[in-house]
């Protein structure tokens, strides 16, 4: 069985003349001719592509494609796990960026006052600026964030540090409800989701039990939320939403 340059084109999602240009530096060799002298290419030649766009994928200039896959000592099986190896380091780093994306949104909302070492050394590899204009699009009107950058204009490093310690420690706390078997609308995880609030009062702005589910909402509905959250575990915006939206209830009902 063998496969014209056009079905192996479709088949990878790369271009005729990407194949075209493998083949002519030896990276991709076809290996046969149809009669007419079109190229025609076997099980064995797309296992190699699909070899070369893994490696492209991970950044790797074709030189180094071509040495990794031409190395008499490594088998398919040794480039499947240097592979893996490589893609689950790849998304560990994202991981780890979409984890500071809504520590970076809430530096910015409430107006940091950090040096660069200091952001790095509160938030970790990622700087709260980044998200400057997004933060200010969607929150520069509220009175909530003007209160906050008031509130917060003469924060400390130590305040800031504070202040993620406090989140920290009431992740861990939801967490351990939820490995409880706890209800989001328990009163343990109630209870929990009011002192989210509070800290929020108390460190930025004034949350009152209305902003406060809108908040909650957006854990959920904003997917970079979401990924940090559930960073710490499974699921944890949609219980923490769920736990918020209770609190509210019971303290307005």
């Amino acid at each position: 069985m063998s496969w014209s340059v056009g079905q192996v084109a479709g088949f990878a999602g790369v271009t005729v003349r990407t194949l075209h240009h493998y083949d002519a530096i030896g990276l991709l060799v076809p290996s046969g001719r149809s009669h007419a002298g079109h190229r025609r290419y076997s099980d064995a030649d797309l296992d190699r592509l699909q070899q070369i766009l893994f490696y492209r994928e991970l950044g790797f200039p074709l030189e180094e494609v071509a040495a990794l896959l031409d190395d008499p000592a490594a088998d398919p099986r040794a480039h499947l796990r240097r592979q893996h190896e490589l893609l689950t380091a790849r998304i560990e780093r994202l991981q780890k960026m979409a984890a500071a994306v809504e520590q970076a949104m809430e530096a910015r909302t409430m107006g940091i006052n950090l040096t660069p070492e200091e952001k790095f050394e509160v938030f970790g590899d990622f700087d709260p600026d980044q998200y400057q204009e997004e933060v200010q699009e969607r929150w520069g009107d509220t009175d909530a964030y003007r209160q906050s950058r008031e509130r917060t204009a003469s924060y400390t490093k130590e305040d800031w540090q504070r202040i993620q310690d406090e989140a920290d420690e009431l992740t861990r706390r939801f967490v351990a409800l939820m490995e409880a078997g706890e209800p989001a609308d328990s009163e343990a995880a109630m209870d929990a989701a009011e002192d989210h609030r509070q800290g929020i009062s108390r460190n930025h702005y004034d949350c009152g039990y209305e902003m406060h589910t809108c908040l909650g909402e957006m854990y959920v509905d904003d997917e970079r939320f979401t990924r940090n959250i559930d960073q710490a575990k499974p699921g944890l915006a949609a219980y923490m939403r769920d736990a918020i939206l209770a609190n509210a209830v019971r303290h307005t009902a």
